[in-house]
């Protein structure tokens, strides 16, 4: 079926429904329930003191690596917040903030970045897949889990999360070639935060937008304020109800900025100025959407203090699991590998074996 064009086009200017100083921005899009926003508060909350806590870790030597999604947590919350228990959630390995709005512990949702099990949650309980380290891989990934949903008859829509820089690689391309042609219920949503490690967009794309990149696979776009929880509540839950109704695959790119470094090991100060990162701390998605539940008695001090709570008892979980010091079994090796172990596995357990047990003699 051939799509109108016209319905494919993004809005020209991102959709936003608070501005920076909180104040409601009349655009002709809904603004969520009260109470959807005041939970997306929360949850704000939340996700900025694990991203602290997570960088502090790293510090402490109980991370390897923690790429931060401080300034976004915007977008970490409202990709979750939109969707079902039974759809699922396909991330890069900057939405663990997402993760855990979506559930899972917060030591679990971190032993990637630990360094042990490249998935410490189940995601078939969770219907959260595994952190994807290489970029758009988990995109196909994503497109298959939905396509078989449909398939299946389930009303099931899969959330694909990516950067800017996934859309530079051939496989969110063939993602996006794929969903569109079997109308799958996939919403593919792009946090384009500006740089792709240290590739500023300006070099990864002539492009209007990263949203305008739908056009060519029949995918409608649509571009959205990626600091204002309230527009990206309500853009990206339009996207999702369109996707369950059967309109096929959906692409929102959310506008956003990544405002500490691409992960600890990185010194952005050799790709960017100061005065590039200070106008975007002004946009800060938790005081904008805390300044109008403000202005609405949504939202007092009391309220406040007790999210903060919430937020000190996950950061000491964290601190309590990720204390621990993993027992290692190498037979963890090729546990997991296939359902039953194939005799090749077994011969190099084996093997292992063998040679431990000949270091562990002398």
């Amino acid at each position: 079926m051939t799509r109108d064009a016209a319905l494919l086009l993004p809005s020209t200017e991102p959709v936003t429904l608070i501005d920076p100083d909180g104040n409601p921005v009349h655009v002709g899009q809904d603004m969520p329930d009260p109470q959807a926003l005041v939970h997306a508060y929360a949850a704000l909350i939340s996700a900025r003191r694990f991203n602290d806590q997570a960088n502090a870790l790293v510090r402490q030597g109980r991370l390897a690596v923690y790429p931060s999604s401080h300034g976004q947590e915007a977008c970490q919350v409202a990709c979750v917040q939109v969707l079902d228990p039974g759809d699922w959630l396909f991330p890069t390995y900057r939405d663990s903030a997402a993760i855990v709005a979506r559930g899972v512990d917060p030591v679990q949702a971190l032993t990637l970045l630990r360094g042990d099990w490249h998935s410490g949650y189940d995601p078939l309980t969770t219907r959260v897949a595994p952190q994807a380290t290489p970029l758009a891989t988990h995109l196909l990934h994503a497109v298959g889990v939905a396509h078989a949903a449909r398939l299946r008859g389930e009303p099931t829509v899969v959330m694909a999360v990516c950067g800017d820089g996934a859309t530079s690689e051939g496989d969110f391309h063939e993602a996006l070639n794929f969903a569109a042609v079997f109308r799958t219920p996939v919403v593919f949503f792009i946090q384009n935060n500006e740089y792709a490690i240290s590739v500023p967009l300006a070099r990864q794309t002539a492009a209007p937008s990263l949203a305008h990149k739908g056009i060519g696979y029949g995918v409608p776009g649509a571009r959205v304020d990626g600091n204002d929880v309230a527009a990206l509540l309500s853009v990206l839950g339009a996207a999702v109800d369109r996707a369950r109704a059967g309109e096929g695959p959906q692409l929102v790119e959310a506008h956003t900025y990544r405002v500490q470094p691409h992960t600890n090991a990185d010194d952005p100060g050799r790709y960017r100025s100061a005065d590039e990162v200070t106008p975007w701390l002004a946009r800060d998605p938790i005081t904008r959407v805390e300044t109008y539940l403000r202005g609405r008695g949504l939202l007092d001090d009391e309220k406040i203090a007790g999210y903060g709570v919430s937020a000190e008892k996950l950061a000491e979980n964290m601190r309590a699991g990720l204390g621990e010091d993993t027992v290692a079994d190498y037979r963890d090796l090729f546990a997991h590998v296939y359902a039953e172990p194939t005799p090749q596995l077994r011969e190099q357990q084996a093997l292992v074996a063998d040679e431990l047990s000949r270091e562990e003699a002398r």
